[in-house]
């Protein structure tokens, strides 16, 4: 038998990993970083985040300290023939008390991911565990547990985010928790779908031959494979969360002065708008890039995660 020359070798090896099949996770982030605009928007998202962690570095101004002669003064590149123009760096203007707006944009920033984030993990952690254990005990206590899902449903959620916060004295913590609270409830029907779909699975019937607890199926097995349209939700999520304390404090229910949001700001820009647009551009602009790049983000992890497209 002749040798394998190392030409052959190397053929052999190449062609060996042509055939060497991908992961599941592998070939979901080939697909997702396929997706231009799911790039985009994450590198968007990342410039963000950024932004609102560095926001006391990248302006000289404070978010609270008020400049009276500077009151609803326009941006120095501003065009057409405002009242006022800021002087120095207050390169997106002054508000209606004399705040510089673009510091106060990056302190909403930073409120507004914050909720989000907050509140999504705690509407993920309160729905996976509740619909894993409904779909995977069945019968009466799946029953039982998605009634009660339903009565929730036919509620208007935000009366009881409202409700909290007017009992607790609008908590700045108590409304992160209190959205995320009422946030779940199709979190869980998402992941009892996924969990009935699985559990007469075979490695669920060996886990429970091998003496595996119900708790323990539940937290190793069945919530690990329900991930993919998890993570899809998530991001769908946390825009409806941060619409959600938009709308709380444009009502005047959710962050207080001096401490601010995006829906404080858009609130307050509202109000002037007439007079003073720009209170209302930077704020809206900065909300609506957000909400598009995490509408983007899960259109891609859904294409990414589809079965269909492997």
């Amino acid at each position: 038998m002749s040798p394998i020359l190392p030409s052959e070798r190397a053929e052999l090896m190449q062609a060996a990993r042509a055939v060497k099949g991908r992961s599941l996770w592998k070939d979901a982030q080939r697909r997702l970083f396929r997706n231009k605009a799911a790039v985009v928007s994450m590198a968007i998202l990342a410039v963000l985040t950024v932004l609102a962690i560095l926001a006391p570095l990248l302006s000289p101004y404070s978010y609270q300290v008020i400049d009276y002669a500077l009151v609803s003064c326009a941006p120095p590149w501003w065009g057409g023939d405002p009242l006022c123009r800021a002087t120095g760096a207050h390169w997106f203007g002054m508000d209606s008390v004399g705040r510089d707006l673009f510091i106060r944009t990056l302190y909403g920033a930073r409120v507004s991911l914050a909720v989000g984030l907050v509140a999504t993990t705690v509407s993920l952690l309160i729905g996976v565990l509740y619909g894993a254990t409904a779909g995977f005990i069945g019968g009466r206590v799946d029953a039982a547990m998605m009634r009660f899902v339903d009565i929730l449903y036919s509620l208007p959620f935000i009366f009881f985010v409202i409700i909290l916060m007017v009992i607790f004295n609008r908590n700045f913590i108590l409304m992160f928790v209190a959205i995320g609270a009422v946030e779940w409830l199709t979190m869980a029907r998402i992941v009892r779908g996924q969990t009935l779909s699985i559990k007469q699975k075979e490695f669920i019937e060996a886990a429970r031959a091998g003496g595996v607890g119900t708790f323990g199926i539940i937290t190793c097995h069945v919530i690990p494979n329900v991930v993919g349209p998890v993570i899809v939700y998530v991001t769908l999520t946390i825009p409806a969360v941060i619409l959600a304390e938009s709308f709380l404090s444009f009502l005047g229910l959710g962050i207080q002065e001096p401490l601010t949001s995006w829906g404080v700001l858009i609130s307050e820009g509202a109000n002037t708008l007439e007079t003073a647009p720009w209170m209302l551009l930077f704020p809206a602009t900065f909300m609506a890039v957000t909400l598009f790049c995490f509408n983007f983000i899960g259109d891609g992890l859904r294409d990414a995660l589809d079965p269909k497209e492997r």
